[in-house]
Order: structure tokens, then C-alpha cells, then sequence
């Protein structure tokens, strides 16, 4: 008789216990599942930079030299990126008519926390930047003479 006494009071227990724990792996399921979200589409300007982010990539401009990020720009869950694409070094003075645009693999590394984003180049052999952009800036560029 006293096993069914206490029935209740374990099926109380068991229901708490289940609810807890569901909702525990609820909101795990839900952590792990978030999604990182795109970088805002639209121009990112700073110091010696602008960069026009679209869904599929991005163009970005220097004073001396431009580039294309061939991949859409979404960062870690922390905000970090490391993307693909191309850079291409200018030079003062007119361009020759025969004259090759010869663009360079290039890795677009930084940071962003949606507003400001921090953006460095890595070439083969050498590093450009870091470069401080904030979203809906205009650029301050100095092309290159």
C-alpha cells in the first residue's frame, strides 16, 4: 500500500524531471542550430578602403590596388571570416592599352560585429592592413599616382 502512496509523488517527479531536461535540450538544439548571418549588404567604407558587399561576395577597392571576395561574406558565430578571392595591385599614371590586369589568390581575413569590421588582405607574401570599416561610410581613398 505504501508503494501506490507514493506514486504520485514519483510521477510528479518524473514529469519535472522530463520537463527540465526537454527544455534543456531545447535550448542546446536551438544554440547549435543558430545560423550565422551575412555581413549587411551595401558599401563598408574606411581609411584607404571601401568595400561593396552583395549576397554573393564583394568588390573592395584601394588606394592602390583592388580586389573581389568570390564567396559570400559570413562570419563564425564569433564574427570572424577568412574568405577566397582575388587582389590586383595599380599603379599611378595612365594604364597602357596592352597593359594585363594580373590579379593575385588573395585571403580577405577580419572581424565584424555588424557594425564596424576589421579587414586585413593576405597575399603570398605579404599582408595588407588591417583596414577599420564601419557599415554606410563613405570611404576616404587616395588613388594611388
Amino acid at each position: 500500500m505504501k508503494f501506490f502512496a507514493l506514486l504520485p509523488s514519483f510521477s510528479l517527479a518524473l514529469v519535472l524531471i522530463w520537463h527540465s531536461t526537454g527544455f534543456q535540450v531545447a535550448c542546446i538544439h536551438a544554440t547549435a542550430s543558430a545560423k550565422t548571418q551575412a555581413v549587411s549588404t551595401g558599401t563598408w567604407g574606411g581609411d584607404h578602403v571601401i568595400l561593396e558587399v552583395t549576397k554573393g561576395g564583394a568588390e573592395v577597392e584601394f588606394d592602390c590596388g583592388h580586389g573581389r571576395i568570390t564567396q559570400p561574406v559570413t562570419p563564425d558565430r564569433k564574427g570572424n571570416f577568412d574568405l577566397s578571392g582575388t587582389f590586383s595591385a595599380e599603379h599611378g599614371g595612365p594604364v597602357r592599352d596592352n597593359e594585363n590586369d594580373s590579379a593575385s589568390q588573395a585571403r580577405y581575413t577580419g572581424h565584424t560585429d555588424g557594425k564596424t569590421m576589421t579587414l586585413t588582405v593576405v597575399l603570398e607574401k605579404e599582408k595588407l592592413g588591417p583596414f577599420t570599416l564601419a557599415y554606410d561610410r563613405r570611404p576616404n581613398l587616395m588613388k594611388c599616382r
